[in-house]
């Protein structure tokens, strides 16, 4: 069986399976062989479907999508739901008719799907997957998935246990409840949805609330209203009657309100009198403390003060640049005196080493060692012919 023909198979084969097969006979006529050709492989029997769900459900289960922790919860109210089935089989039927005995205002969006035989796991996974798409897009306003199809073999059932068709419900971020076949009925897909109901129409009594309890739900919510509504009227009528046996006349009371305004304006005014007389006398005596104690000749005394200081300091300032000035010219002189040039003016000359030392003694000279003379107009090169202590 060549690779382009096996990488078709949606199993694979173990040792002792008993499979039918579909092939063509070829003769190698180099060895004089037949062989048989593989074009197409499956297990053989009902036997082996069911080994074939058995392997996957042990797989999948493995890997958590069969966990419950990660499945969602279905949604309290649905107002759009999709259904994924064919759409001309029993089950869209069932769905229908549900919908609109308890909850005809859903509105129902329809992905038409192939259920079994050849391509049909492929076309639900794909369906599943627009659905999500639809919905996190915002074109359609879905609020949960129903997958399913009627009743059938387990052969007929048999898209519904394909590894594609388990990842996309897994994968979806929609509420899934899957409804294949009957009751007695399970399917892989079963397992990993977010709730499984045992027929079509058990799905569809699952997400849609009875609109006969609901209309018995409001009845009783409004009659309840009703009585708390005519207790409050009767508590709030007593108040009233007993706020109006309270209530005096407005003009009695506008009467009384205008004296007491009277009596409050003319307290009000003397108050007003007697605080400014007070506080004009505190003025006066604040303004002859503040005459006693004015700053003016203590200004005028520290301004005398401060020009005196200024001519003083003036003249103490001019006293010691002078004594600088003269400091400065001693230190002048003393240092033209002690510059080495002035000496060689006088005929004196600095012998130096070839290394740049000055030559100091007699004794660190050496007969035909080079010497240097700088004199006061230039520089001469000289050399040692003999070397004589001193006198």
């Amino acid at each position: 069986m060549f690779r382009n023909r096996n990488q078709r198979l949606r199993f694979t084969p173990e040792q002792g399976d008993e499979v039918r097969v579909r092939c063509r006979v070829s003769l190698y006529e180099g060895r004089g062989e037949f062989q048989l050709i593989v074009e197409h492989m499956e297990l053989a029997g009902e036997g082996a479907l069911q080994a074939a769900f058995d392997k996957l459900k042990q797989k999948l289960a493995a890997e958590g999508l069969f966990d419950e922790q990660r499945k969602k919860p279905l949604p309290a109210a649905v107002s759009a739901l999709g259904v994924v089935t064919s759409p001309s089989g029993a089950a869209i039927h069932d769905i229908l008719t549900v919908l609109a005995r308890r909850c005809p205002g859903i509105d129902v969006y329809i992905l038409p799907v192939q259920v079994q035989g050849q391509g049909a796991a492929a076309q639900i996974a794909a369906a599943i997957t627009l659905a999500n798409r639809a919905a996190s897009s915002g074109a359609v306003p879905l609020d949960a998935l129903i997958v399913g199809r009627g009743g059938g073999s387990l052969e007929d059932l048999w898209a519904f246990n394909e590894e594609i068709v388990a990842r996309a419900i897994a994968a979806s971020a929609l509420p899934v409840v899957s409804a294949v076949g009957h009751e007695v009925d399970f399917s892989i897909a079963d397992f990993v949805a977010d709730q499984r109901a045992p027929t079509p129409s058990a799905a569809a009594e699952l997400l849609s609330p009875d609109q006969e309890e609901s209309l018995q739900t409001l009845a009783n919510m409004e009659y309840s209203l009703e009585q708390l509504m005519l207790v409050r009227l009767a508590r709030l009528q007593a108040e009233l009657g007993h706020l109006q046996r309270r209530l005096r006349h407005p003009g009695a009371q506008l009467r009384e309100r205008a004296q007491r305004m009277d009596d409050i304006e003319q307290r009000l005014i003397r108050a007003q009198h007697q605080l400014l007389q007070r506080r004009g006398g505190d003025l006066r005596l604040l303004a002859g403390r503040l005459r006693a104690n004015s700053p003016r000749p203590a200004l005028a005394r520290l301004d005398a003060r401060s020009e005196e200081l200024g001519r003083r300091l003036a003249s103490a300032l001019q006293h010691r640049l002078r004594k600088e000035r003269d400091r400065v010219s001693r230190l002048e002189q003393l240092l033209h005196s002690l510059n080495p040039m002035n000496v060689l003016q006088r005929g004196y000359a600095i012998l130096t080493t070839a290394e740049g030392s000055v030559l100091k003694s007699q004794a660190a000279a050496k007969p035909g060692q080079k010497l240097q003379a700088t004199l006061a107009d230039g520089e001469l090169g000289l050399t040692v012919d003999s070397v004589e202590k001193g006198r």
